[in-house]
C-alpha cells in the first residue's frame, strides 16, 4: 500500500474525501450525485467508467487497489468509495464487502 498525506493534515477527512468524488463524478456525468446513489445501477457509469475511478482515486489519494478491493461494488456509491479511500489509507472507514 502507498500512502501519499496531504500538507498538514496526517489522514484525509471522509467529508473532504466524499466532496472531491461528488465534484468528480459529477463532472464526469452532468449529473447531480448523491453519496448513496448507485452510479451503476442507475446507469450513470459502466464498468469501463470503473477502471477510471480506480486510477482516480490511487492518483488523487495516493492509494493502491487491488486484488479483492477491484470489484464493481467498491465502487458503486459515493459512500463506498470514500469507505474503501479511507480504509486503504489506514484512517479507519468501515467498507463492505458484500
Amino acid at each position: 500500500m502507498t500512502t501519499n498525506g496531504t500538507a498538514g493534515t496526517a489522514s484525509p477527512d471522509a467529508a473532504d474525501v466524499q466532496k472531491e468524488l461528488i465534484v468528480f463524478l459529477e463532472a464526469k456525468t452532468n449529473q447531480p450525485i448523491a453519496p448513496d446513489q448507485d452510479i451503476f445501477a442507475e446507469g450513470l457509469a459502466t464498468s469501463l467508467f470503473a477502471m477510471e475511478l480506480v486510477v482516480h482515486l490511487e492518483t488523487v489519494h495516493g492509494i493502491e487497489i487491488e486484488g479483492p478491493d477491484l470489484r464493481l461494488a467498491n465502487f458503486s456509491t459515493v459512500e463506498k468509495m470514500v469507505a474503501l479511500t479511507l480504509r486503504l489509507k489506514g484512517a479507519g472507514g468501515a467498507e463492505t464487502r458484500d
